[in-house]
């Protein structure tokens, strides 16, 4: 039924793979196809070469077309369509070399498929920083994107660490008993950013866009959380108590700072 044909289509076709060759009377006793609707049905059946009539003496009886061919014409021309569409569709598009359009895609269900179609067409690096529940669903378009030999980066919130290449965050315990939303950003082959809220269902929404800015600082905000983590991670325990405290200072002066910080804050630069 997805490829186009009804549902009475379908159970006539299925009905003659079980059983043929089989006349009208049989097959609308076998298919469930009430009487006054058979021959319209095997009549479009036999224009889509489906299904083929052939007499038997005085009553036409129906054989169905061998699964393999059919499948194999199927392929065919569906492939022959797109082809031509993608010759006819890109003499008619021709892509700026700077799209800096912003596009929002509603909904974390649409944000996720949109982020299947793109991760499937990966072919160098997928950069993410991501949290479980969205990895999770984008398991497999990755797991079949690293089997191209397409790289994988990125910063990962969560318990369960799944794949070598994404690094956990080191707070992640605190990370997740602050933060009230789940943001996600993924960037693929340096070409396309996708950034915004997942965690509100329908409400959720996401930013696409192909803006070489956009994606650069998408970029930077992953390798510098990338540079944070694995930095802390090769300290000693002495040593990263006294880096979690200067990262404390530091977040508290830049987003808390009052008038009397300043010289504090200036202190910690030099």
């Amino acid at each position: 039924m997805a490829l186009g044909f009804s549902a009475y289509e379908c159970k006539a076709y299925l009905a003659l793979l079980e059983e043929f060759p089989m006349n009208g009377y049989g097959l609308s006793k076998a298919s469930g196809i009430p009487r006054s609707r058979i021959y319209e049905v095997l009549k479009n059946l036999i224009s889509k070469q489906m299904v083929f009539e052939q007499a038997e003496g005085k009553t036409k009886v129906y054989i169905p077309m061998e699964p393999a061919v059919f499948i194999k014409k199927l392929k065919s021309r569906y492939e022959r369509i797109f082809n031509d569409l993608t010759q006819y569709a890109g003499t008619l598009y021709r892509e700026p070399k700077q799209d800096d359009r912003l596009v929002v895609i509603q909904g974390r269900d649409n944000i996720i498929s949109f982020l299947k179609v793109l991760i499937k067409g990966a072919e160098n690096r997928v950069a993410l920083s991501i949290w479980d529940e969205e990895l999770s669903a984008l398991t497999r378009e990755l797991d079949a994107a690293l089997d191209r030999g397409v790289m994988l980066r990125g910063i990962y919130f969560g318990r369960e660490k799944t794949y070598k290449d994404l690094v956990p965050h080191r707070r992640i315990k605190r990370y997740m008993a602050e933060k009230k939303e789940r943001y996600m950003s993924v960037i693929i082959d340096h070409a396309h950013a996708v950034s915004g809220i997942v965690s509100r269902g329908e409400a959720s929404k996401a930013t696409w866009t192909r803006d070489e800015g956009f994606i650069e600082v998408s970029e930077d905000y992953i390798a510098h959380d990338l540079v944070v983590n694995l930095y802390s991670a090769s300290l000693d325990k002495e040593a990263y108590a006294r880096f979690e405290e200067f990262a404390d200072n530091v977040h508290d002066q830049f987003f808390h700072y009052s008038k009397t910080d300043l010289d504090t804050y200036k202190g910690l630069l030099e």
